[in-house]
Order: C-alpha cells, then sequence, then structure tokens
C-alpha cells in the first residue's frame, strides 16, 4: 500500500506548490527567503538550528500487522499505533496546508532501473528541496511526465509538535520523525537536519530490498578505471571514511553511502553525495573539494561574512558539518551508478580504543563475526549529544537504519561474498599510538595507499602475521606504508598500556556478540576475551 500526495490531502497542482524547480530556482528562493547564503565555491551554506545530526531516539515506526513479525523491534525500532502515526500524518499535512508556499520534489531511489522507487519530498524550506534534489536520482523530463509516488515524504522540521498536537496523537515530545512502512509515508517535526530525509529513505529500502532478493547495505562503492570488473565495496558508519576512500582518482565512483547488490551487480540508492566537511581540505580530498560548487548545500559549515570563504575547520556549529553534491560532480563518476559484482569488501571502523590493526584480511568466519557486531566509534556531531568519539556497536556498519534483525541482511551479504568470490578486509582509520585523546588518527594517505593495495591486487600473496589478541591476519608490509604502524601494539610507546586498552575491547566484543544467535565457529572467529 502506498499513499500518494493527493491522497492524504495535498494538491501538487495548487497555486502554492512549487513543484521541482532547478537547482537555479530553489537557491533563488532560499536567498530570497533569507534560508542561508552562498558560500565563495557556489554552495548553498544553510544552519540547521538546534540539531546538527539525527535524533534516533525520537525515531518512531507504525506497528501493523502487515509488518509485525518482520521487524527488529527495540532501540532502533520503537512502535507507535497506527492511530498515533495517522494523528501525526494529518497534523504534518494541515500544518503544510498553512504554508504560503511549500516545495515538492519528485525523484527515485535505486540506480537500477528495474528495481528503483518514486519517492515525492514535501517541505517547506527552499534549501530543503534543493537538498533532496542533490540526494535522490533526479527524473528526466520524460520520466517526470509519467511519475508515479512509492514513497512520500512530509518534512515539518521547523515545526515542534505543540502540547495539544502531542496530547492529540498520544506522543510526548515536540521532535518526531516517525515512519509508515505499510502507508509507505514518512513524516519529521522539530529537526530540520538534511539528514533525516535521505535516511528515512535509506531505511525503506532496507525494509522492500530483501522482498525483491537485493541486499541492501550501507557502503560506499567504485570501480577501476581500468576493469570494470573491479568493484570495491566500503562498509562504515558516518565518519569512518566512506565517501573520502571511495573518492578516488583511481576509480569510478559509484555512490558513497548506500547501496544494493541484486543478482546484477550492485547498484547506488542515490543520486549524490553526502561527505562530512569538517577540516575538509583540496589537498587532502581534491575530489570532494572540486565538487562542492553551485547546486550543493553545505549544512552548518561557517563561511567568513565578508569573503564567504567556508572555513571548513570551523566546528562551532558542530562536528558534523556536512557537504551534499550530485554524484556527477565527481570526475569520471560511473553513471548510471551501477556496477558489476565486486571483488572487494571492505569494513571500516574508527576505533577510538587505538588498538586494532589499520588493515587486516579477514576468513569467512570473522568475516560474519565483524559485519554482525559492526564495531566503530560514533563520531562527534553524527547523533545528537556525541561531543566526543564513543564506542559502539552497529550490527551490519549500518544499525540505526535496519528495519528487519541483522540476521537477514548478514545472511544476505554472506550469500553473495560466496558466490562470487569476493575478498573482505578490515581497514581502521581511528586511533594509532594510543586512544583518542593520547594517539592519533592514521594518516589519510596511509590509509588510501592500503586501499589501493587491496584493490590492485598487491596483497594477494602478501605474508600475514596473526594479532594475538583480535586473531585478525595482518600483513607484513604494504607498499607506501610504514612497517611499523601495521601492528598496533608496536606504535604504542606504552606497551602495558595497550594491553590493557586491547583488553577491554576484546572484553567489549565478547560482552556484544552474546546478543546474536551465530554458529560456534563465527563466535570463535572474533577476540578471546
Amino acid at each position: 500500500m502506498s499513499t500518494s500526495p493527493a491522497a492524504i490531502g495535498i494538491d501538487l497542482s495548487a497555486n502554492n506548490v512549487l513543484r521541482n524547480l532547478s537547482a537555479p530556482a530553489l537557491i533563488e528562493e532560499a536567498i530570497r527567503r533569507d534560508e542561508g547564503d552562498l558560500a565563495s565555491n557556489g554552495a548553498f551554506v544553510v544552519a540547521t538550528g538546534k540539531y546538527t545530526g539525527r535524533v534516533p531516539d525520537r525515531k518512531r515506526l507504525e506497528d501493523t500487522p502487515e509488518i509485525h513479525d518482520n521487524i527488529w523491534w527495540g532501540k532502533v525500532n520503537q512502535p507507535i499505533t497506527s492511530e498515533t502515526f495517522e494523528a501525526l500524518e494529518r497534523i504534518a499535512q494541515d500544518y503544510l496546508e498553512t504554508r504560503d508556499e511549500i516545495f515538492a520534489f519528485e525523484g527515485f531511489v535505486g540506480a537500477d532501473l528495474k528495481r528503483r522507487l518514486g519517492v515525492t519530498t514535501i517541505t517547506e524550506h527552499a534549501w530543503q528541496s534543493l537538498f533532496v534534489r542533490t540526494l535522490f536520482i533526479r527524473p528526466t523530463p520524460e520520466e517526470l511526465a509519467s511519475f508515479s509516488s512509492d514513497w512520500l515524504i512530509l518534512n515539518c522540521g521547523s515545526h515542534s509538535l505543540t502540547t495539544d498536537e502531542q496530547r492529540r496523537a498520544g506522543y510526548d515530545h515536540p521532535v518526531c520523525v516517525a515512519q509508515s512502512l505499510s502507508k509507505k509515508v514518512a513524516v519529521i517535526f522539530g529537526t530540520e537536519y538534511g539528514g533525516e530525509m535521505k535516511k528515512s529513505m535509506f531505511y525503506a529500502m532496507n525494509y522492500d530490498m530483501p522482498d525483491v532478493g537485493v541486499c541492501p547495505m550501507h557502503c560506499s562503492s567504485n570501480v577501476d578505471n581500468d576493469d570494470d570488473s573491479n568493484v570495491t565495496l566500503f562498509f562504515g558508519l558516518s565518519g569512518t571514511g566512506k565517501t573520502t576512500l571511495s573518492a578516488d582518482p583511481n576509480t569510478h565512483l559509484i555512490g558513497d553511502d548506500e547501496h544494493g547488490w541484486s543478482d546484477d551487480g550492485v547498484f547506488n540508492f542515490e543520486g549524490g553525495c553526502y561527505a562530512k566537511a569538517i577540516n575538509l581540505s583540496e589537498e587532502g580530498e581534491p575530489q570532494i573539494w572540486d565538487a562542492i560548487k553551485f547546486g550543493s548545500v553545505l549544512e552548518n559549515v561557517v563561511i567568513d561574512e565578508e569573503t564567504h570563504v567556508p572555513d571548513y575547520t570551523d566546528s562551532s556549529l558542530t562536528e558534523n558539518t556536512r557537504a551534499t553534491y550530485p554524484v556527477e560532480h565527481i570526475p569520471g563518476a560511473q553513471i548510471p551508478s551501477v556496477g558489476k559484482h565486486p571483488k572487494n569488501v571492505v569494513f571500516l571502523t574508527a576505533d577510538a580504543f587505538g588498538v586494532l590493526p589499520p588493515i587486516a584480511k579477514l576468513t569467512r568466519e570473522q568475516a560474519m563475526y565483524y559485519f554482525i557486531n559492526g564495531y566503530t566509534s560514533k563520531l562527534a556531531g553524527t547523533e545528537a549529544g556525541v561531543t566526543d568519539p564513543v564506542p559502539n556497536f552497529s550490527p551490519c556498519f549500518g544499525g540505526p537504519f535496519l528495519a528487519r534483525p541483522p540476521h537477514v541482511y548478514a545472511d544476505m551479504l554472506a550469500e553473495r561474498i560466496d558466490k562470487h568470490g569476493a575478498d573482505v578486509w578490515l581497514l581502521n582509520t581511528g586511533w594509532s599510538g594510543g586512544p583518542y585523546g593520547v594517539g592519533a588518527r592514521f594518516k589519510l594517505a596511509y590509509t588510501r595507499a592500503m586501499v589501493n593495495a587491496i584493490r590492485e591486487g598487491l596483497l594477494s600473496n602478501a605474508s600475514f602475521e596473526q594479532d594475538p589478541v583480535f586473531g585478525l591476519h595482518v600483513p607484513t608490509s604494504v607498499p607506501n606504508v610504514p612497517s611499523e604502524v601495521l601492528m598496533p601494539r608496536t606504535a604504542w610507546h606504552d606497551k602495558n598500556a595497550y594491553d590493557t586498552k586491547a583488553g577491554e575491547l576484546a572484553a567489549k566484543f565478547c560482552e556484544n556478540d552474546q546478543k546474536y544467535d551465530m554458529p560456534d565457529a563465527v563466535r570463535a572467529a572474533g577476540p578471546q576475551g
């Protein structure tokens, strides 16, 4: 069942609806409404107010009989009744109808024409419509003429639910991001952070795609410039390097964050990229630097009042500064955003303990262990209230976005890795030489060199040394990487402190893996705390 805008009383042909405007028109409207400003590089700069990251504790899912048994109920998926969701939907409709003008964007998620979904996003701000126009897939005029929505997003982010509205809905907070997988509608109140729209559709794909035989994945993807069969996936939560590492001049970018793996290969869910912009530099990330231009959105990036030059080092609003840009802003991007079956699958983690090696090749059992546990550190700003890195286990490297139980996605990924013979790697983009606050983050140049070695097959015949705590197989040498950084204990000045921290993290893994029903061989492949 899907709900079109007309079905809930929103007439897209009404005079107050500005529909499918071009990027220049949206930017002109946003400036006229004083929603932000233009940076010197042409990007539109906006501040999202109180919330500069997602608010996962305010996410709610309508519980209906047709989906109930498929859902991974708990902290991620907190239920509300159909009566509550319908009341929230009516409040959203009534609020949007009171606006002098609203914006509608109609586009797609899913670059695979056989498996894509149509989504209509209705917002009260021009910049929010520009945001989804940048990140979702823009239809051709012919596609737009026959467009049909599968999903509907109603964004009332600048409106916090009043006490009376909360009472009417039976919901006890002014902020709410609610979704109905049965009606295929998402409503947003009280937060203007653009990522809530993006992730609402990723959540939708995570539920819808398994039913059509597609494994949805929180990963980026690229393909070698000279070999279209050499596809690499990069799994990881926000801030671990998915966008940075997939934007590589030696490859064609398929996508930076969300993909599906079908019987035909991989495909991007989106039409744009959503890069962390904090400390962005032209030298370190030249492709992303150049991609941020007219048509892009900068969220919570501070610009000079006179020159309008962005200061990417300024974190006064948040550490989670963001840049959106269409995927075609990356030179040589793969258009359409589809690729063959991956040869390499990379799990990214930003280890705040500073004890995991920067690179390791995983056995099949280790691959399943580290995927189902999904260890990383939440980085500052990606969620409300996170100001320092926090050690975190997120199943499938995407726990906040999983509608179904983690084993559904793990089983689908394992089946595809086995079938297509992909190698699996663990890359730590976090800390070395000590934990957060003592050590330093791995140099991006070293991580890029490791990725190049993986893609070019330079580690196929490498010698490996097994980490005694985590059991990981670490190459003894990688081209253009100092050997002393490969085994993490060697990089610590205080070896006893390393042993203590490694033991702490190993124990956390063992504690966390008890949450999951996994084969003995898979559990044994993890650290033995």
